[in-house]
């Protein structure tokens, strides 16, 4: 006979308090983001919605970065990174970020260019903000990356991508 020894109670409230703010995030729609870095410890690029402003003086971003992400060790070296604000063409070349597609492959999917910080700059992005790092806050299993920008180029047209309820959606 197979007998599981349960849980505590404690751990089963965190699991599902975990699962349900998991749950609640997903109802909060985000802009779907590819941020992008290169420097002395390599080229790399991941998909991101956990990105919002802080202030326009000096202009800045703040990105949120999972510690034990395959880029990670790349962006917290490089200390500069590019958020691309991806458009509603761009739902494969996010899940192909997203994914476990190595690195070089994943830029060889699109057109890129550079601005200030030699980061990538995705050539059809909504808006690509070049930043530098400029503050780090551990915080739970993420760091919480304050950038300070450096460039920005801005495209006049296309439609926004966003995720909202664990899908895509185009605005």
């Amino acid at each position: 006979m197979n007998m599981q020894t349960p849980l505590p109670v404690r751990e089963i409230d965190d699991e599902a308090r975990r699962l349900e703010f998991r749950n609640a995030m997903a109802r909060l729609g985000a802009a779907v983001n590819i941020v992008t870095t290169d420097g002395g410890a390599g080229r790399a690029g991941f998909t991101a919605s956990a990105v919002c402003s802080v202030t326009d003086s000096p202009p800045s971003l703040l990105v949120c970065l999972n510690r034990s992400a395959s880029v990670y060790p790349t962006v917290s070296a490089n200390q500069v990174l590019c958020v691309n604000v991806l458009e509603s063409g761009h739902e494969e070349l996010s899940r192909l970020f997203g994914g476990k597609t190595p690195q070089a492959e994943r830029f060889e999917a699109a057109d890129w260019s550079t601005l200030e910080t030699g980061s990538p700059v995705l050539t059809d992005a909504l808006i690509s903000f070049d930043c530098r790092i400029t503050t780090v806050t551990q915080a739970g299993t993420h760091d919480v990356m304050i950038c300070e920008v450096d460039g920005i180029r801005v495209r006049d047209e296309g439609k926004a991508l966003v995720y909202f309820d664990r899908s895509y959606h185009h605005i």
